[in-house]
Formats: structure tokens, C-alpha cells, sequence
């Protein structure tokens, strides 16, 4: 698949890391490091701009690396980008350890996975047929 991207960053166009990797990192295109103090966030642009066909949707996600060493992640995760939309590719960014983290230009701050998507057409009905999860939540099935 062909998506059409613009690279407004001193950086490479996002790669797949590895031949099966399902998502590609995005690095902060920054003039200045960002401090992010504990349970700080902060909107961090990555100088990339996509159009997405129809039908699709990138999601962005926490990078696990940062996530388990440093406490840091994506805070609407995953953050989806619609195939409508045009501006900056954006990541917010959430420190949730007890230190101080400085995200710096160029850093990989997170993943994105491009995702085929369906558009729901809605039944409006009175009853849902029965199953045997029925109504069951949140730990309903035990430890």
C-alpha cells in the first residue's frame, strides 16, 4: 500500500524496523528538548503529515521500550488518525513515573500501525439475542 506523506522533520521517513514489524516509529521534531515532569503531558509533533485512503486509519501507540524503562507513554492510546485528516501528526505524550523525562529531537516517542477499518450502519432494535456471556463485565469470568 502507497500512502502519500510529507516530511516537514530533519528526519527519515518512518521505516519498519524489522520485515514482520506492524508498526513504524515516529520520532519529535523539536527546536528545543521537552522537560516532561511526573504526570506531566505534553503534545509533541512529529514534522509528518499523511493522507490515508478511505477505509483506513493510523493508530498511534506506546512504544514499549519507553513505556517500561522511563514510564512514558501515549496518553489516548491508541490515538487514531483519521484518513480525512491533513494536519500534523501529533503525539501526546504522558510521564507517568516519579522522574523527570527530557524528550529530545529526534527520539522515538511512539509506533504507528496503519489499520483497515469498517463504518458501522446502525439497527436500531428493542432486544439483543441471547448468549452465554449475556450482560457479564469486567471480571465476570473470574481471576
Amino acid at each position: 500500500m502507497q500512502i502519500p506523506l510529507m516530511n516537514r522533520s530533519r528526519h527519515p521517513l518512518p521505516a519498519y524496523a524489522t520485515p514482520q514489524s506492524a508498526g513504524v516509529d515516529l520520532h519529535a521534531q523539536l527546536d528545543a528538548p521537552v522537560e516532561l515532569l511526573p504526570l506531566q503531558r505534553a503534545l509533541i509533533p512529529t514534522g509528518l503529515f499523511m493522507a490515508l485512503p478511505v477505509g483506513y486509519e493510523a493508530q498511534v501507540r506506546p512504544r514499549s521500550g519507553l513505556a517500561a524503562k522511563h514510564g512514558v507513554t501515549v496518553l489516548n492510546s491508541p490515538g487514531t488518525i483519521d484518513a480525512d485528516y491533513r494536519g500534523e501528526i501529533c503525539v501526546i505524550l504522558v510521564n507517568l513515573s516519579d522522574q523527570p523525562f527530557i524528550v529530545r529531537d529526534g527520539e522515538r516517542i511512539a509506533q504507528m500501525v496503519i489499520a483497515k477499518h469498517e463504518r458501522a450502519e446502525w439497527q436500531p432494535v428493542n432486544t439483543l439475542d441471547a448468549t452465554e456471556r449475556g450482560a457479564g463485565g469486567f471480571g465476570h469470568t473470574g481471576r
